[in-house]
């Protein structure tokens, strides 16, 4: 079982940091008391984290009695950070979670539950935010970390060339975007119609749930050789094989959306709308967002972060009531404005500013069509192996039923572990 491998893997840990545990009393890093001032350590990943104390400072004044320092993690070391943090019992006493990692470390138990502050602050209730941004935060049925931020994919496209082969808007269904980017490709040689990046592990998981498949039962057993499943990948496949989509374009999706658009379509997350303005200002008027092309719905991959408190926290209250400051909608709004990130609390976006931009909006509108991938400590394991199955399809041409099977037989495998 994968609660029993998280466990192998901090007792390694354990041995490392037997001497700093040794010297360590509860929660070391989260400060000590001073002058009547409680430290409250926050750990922050990637480039948001730089932005964070521009959020702190307001919530400092707020809160005269408590100072909050942040530390910044980059993504690529934090998960061992964090590891070694759990091993040692001197970790932070508030941590950003990507969605992915959150049942990984609350089945280890070093979450705290947070039921206990849900009547003192209605900031961190659950209908505050969007389900499947709950749904990353949860465990167990029990309420381990809030949601912080959030984003959807949604389809990126050519306003300019999608209007020469038909399509005043953005394809909606299967079939229009397939029909779209087969048009695209036909402009001549070295064109294209969209750029599916074979390497993004989840989008062949995302179409399949589009065209109603469930990906795990109940009992816990992979439904991937089903034909939901099977239909989807086939669909993914066909885009690679008739020609719509470069194996290996070597360009990124940007570049493939500039000049001539070599490859006008792509699917991303609404982070790539500043970047697109920025390297890019000659596109202005040329290029659009959409929400995603239905089959039996249009069920896109809902990403962004969480926050937690560490179960070793020496200040679990001064940290629940740093969650539910940064659970406030005028809060999640001014972290937008700095760290160009979503709001994952639904009032937040009844904001003008929101409600006024035009891809926002259709943003807005997808997250409401959005869930997170399976929520299970085995996903990244499951998935990684999948890409490897996926590519022995559209690069070496295997049958797809039959790579499927054997690929649901090793899922079955990794989850038993």
């Amino acid at each position: 079982m994968w609660k029993r491998k998280l466990g192998i893997v901090l007792a390694g840990s354990m041995l490392m940091m037997g001497a700093l545990a040794g010297c360590s009393s509860g929660n070391s890093s989260s400060g000590a008391e001073s002058g009547g001032q409680t430290t409250l350590t926050v750990w922050g990943m990637g480039a948001e984290a730089q932005a964070l104390p521009g959020i702190v400072k307001p919530f400092e004044e707020e809160n005269p009695d408590i100072k909050v320092e942040v530390q910044a993690l980059p993504w690529d070391n934090a998960h061992d950070k964090l590891l070694t943090a759990v091993a040692s019992k001197s970790g932070p006493d508030v941590v950003q979670m990507g969605t992915s990692w959150v049942p990984e470390f609350a089945s280890a138990g070093v979450l705290l539950d947070l039921s206990k502050y849900a009547g003192q602050y209605p900031e961190l209730a659950e209908g505050n935010f969007f389900d499947g941004a709950v749904s990353t935060a949860k465990f167990e049925d029990k309420m381990i970390a809030v949601p912080w931020y959030t984003e959807a994919q949604i389809l990126f496209y050519r306003t300019d060339l999608l209007a020469e082969v038909g399509y005043l808007e953005g394809p909606k269904t299967w079939e229009e975007l397939s029909d779209a980017a087969q048009k695209l490709a036909a402009r001549g040689k070295g064109k294209y119609g969209i750029s599916f990046n074979p390497k993004e592990q989840s989008l062949s998981f995302m179409l399949a749930r589009q065209n109603g498949a469930k990906l795990i039962d109940e009992q816990g057993n992979p439904l991937f050789n089903q034909p939901e499943f099977v239909e989807a990948v086939e669909y993914l496949n066909s885009f690679f094989q008739n020609g719509s989509n470069a194996t290996d374009l070597g360009i990124d999706s940007i570049q493939g959306l500039k000049g001539e658009g070599i490859a006008p379509m792509f699917i991303s997350g609404p982070y790539m709308i500043k970047q697109i303005e920025e390297q890019a200002p000659e596109l202005k008027g040329k290029w659009a967002v959409a929400q995603l092309p239905a089959k039996e719905n249009n069920t896109s991959v809902l990403g962004g972060s969480d926050l937690a408190i560490f179960q070793f926290s020496e200040h679990q209250d001064e940290a629940a009531r740093f969650l539910a400051y940064m659970s406030k909608p005028e809060t999640q709004l001014k972290w937008m404005e700095l760290a160009s990130v979503l709001p994952a609390n639904k009032k937040a976006w009844e904001d003008p500013g929101l409600q006024e931009d035009a891809n926002l909006k259709i943003i807005r509108e997808q997250l409401d069509h959005a869930e997170p991938m399976p929520q299970i400590a085995a996903w990244e394991e499951i998935a990684q192996q999948y890409l490897k199955s996926f590519e022995r399809i559209y690069r070496g041409g295997a049958d797809v039923q039959t790579e499927l099977d054997a690929f649901n037989e090793q899922a079955a495998s990794i989850l038993k572990k």
